[in-house]
């Protein structure tokens, strides 16, 4: 699931300068996504490389996977957007890039904040299994997370874990109760993209085993009022989650995609003294969103992304 970019490729996307982007609403512009396909099949062993991406994420045994963009974060650096230009190109071979948030640019900051719920994705503590965006009738296909600098403490770990076949271990009785419309998590305004809001909804869809969304939080144990049965049945869940986990350690460039239809995904707890960081060397995450089909809010008003500044050109 890690794919090493080849040196060929590397030293070609190093000197490759992306437009900046466009955004459809909240979507990535096909122009920009037909401009970066362009440019980015002609660079050698790019399709190579995609193949790779996509069958890592979709493939029978797949789910997630890492691409492994250091060198370029070392040879380009973050001050401008040509790296990110080039993540988005790579995620745009995958599913539409947007954002759900009108608030926030296409790429979202994940930063450290010490003075948050431990347990929030910018908090220091433990980051429970969730899905993003679990209480929208459409949540993203894929949520895609890259890092810029990875704890300089040395914790914060991302976890990952197939939730369907956590279902599968568990008993009868406990899927049927997490098929019911008995689960409900966080508020939900202001969105773009992830359909209505819904609540209550259940945990399991009425799809084929081993299909669909799971659509689950671990966060909703502690921060929602659920029926006793109910709960017991998510906190079951919530343990094979767990007992199924793999744990990796992103370093800086590293381009975590999950497919949210088969893994959930969470974070172990930043190593403590986080307060002893400087803001700017503490740990730091672009999060990114794709959705298979963007048919469904096609139609929202055109507006211009922030692609950052122009790449320089040769007099």
């Amino acid at each position: 699931m890690f794919i090493d970019i080849p040196n060929e490729l590397e030293a070609a996307l190093i000197d490759l300068c992306l437009p900046m982007w466009k955004l459809d609403g909240p979507f990535l512009a096909s122009a920009s996504a037909e401009r970066y396909r362009t440019e980015l099949r002609a660079t050698p062993q790019f399709r190579e490389t995609v193949a790779t991406l996509r069958h890592a994420l979709t493939g029978a045994d797949g789910g997630y996977a890492v691409l492994r963009l250091g060198n370029l974060v070392k040879a380009l650096g973050t001050d401008d957007d040509r790296f990110l230009r080039l993540a988005t190109g790579f995620a745009a071979e995958v599913a539409v890039p947007f954002s759900p948030f009108p608030r926030w640019p296409l790429w979202k900051d994940i930063a450290v904040k010490v003075d948050k719920d431990p347990g929030k994705s910018s908090g220091t503590g433990y980051n429970a299994f969730h899905m993003d965006l679990v209480n929208g009738t459409l949540p993203p296909d894929f949520t895609t997370l890259l890092c810029v600098r990875p704890d300089p403490l040395g914790g914060g770990p991302s976890i990952l874990s197939d939730v369907h076949a956590a279902v599968a271990r568990l008993s009868e009785d406990s899927r049927a109760l997490l098929a019911e419309p008995a689960y409900h998590y966080g508020t939900f305004f202001d969105l773009f993209g992830v359909g209505e809001e819904y609540r209550p909804f259940p945990i399991l869809a009425g799809s084929e085993p081993g299909k669909g969304f799971v659509r689950f939080t671990a966060k909703m144990l502690e921060r929602s009022q659920l029926g006793r049965v109910h709960a017991d049945a998510a906190r079951g869940l919530a343990e094979e989650l767990v007992r199924g986990q793999v744990s990796f350690m992103l370093q800086a460039g590293d381009y975590l995609m999950v497919n949210q239809r088969r893994f959930l995904h969470g974070r172990k707890a930043l190593h403590h003294g986080q307060e002893t960081v400087p803001v700017a060397d503490r740990r730091l995450l672009l999060q990114l969103f794709l959705r298979a089909s963007a048919d469904d809010d096609s139609a929202a008003p055109t507006a211009v992304g922030t692609g950052g500044s122009p790449c320089p050109t040769s007099a």
